[in-house]
């Protein structure tokens, strides 16, 4: 028992304050990557397609009363 102070299992940490500054970022490509994320894309057509079926199935069909 050389460490009792840690004999329930907890881990060891050391704090980092805002105060201190890193030298080098771990991947200084990811942070470019991620400042230039794209915006969103076109619908598929597939999705259009499913959508102009569901709005022809909620309008409803009426006959014409010139006949």
């Amino acid at each position: 028992m050389a460490n009792k102070a840690l004999a329930t299992r907890q881990k060891m940490r050391l704090r980092v304050e805002p105060s201190q500054q890193f030298g080098k970022p771990r991947n200084p490509l990811a942070a470019l990557a991620k400042a230039r994320s794209a915006g969103a894309h076109a619908k598929p057509l597939s999705s259009e397609r499913q959508d102009a079926k569901r709005q022809l199935k909620k309008v409803k069909l009426t006959a014409d009363e010139d006949e």
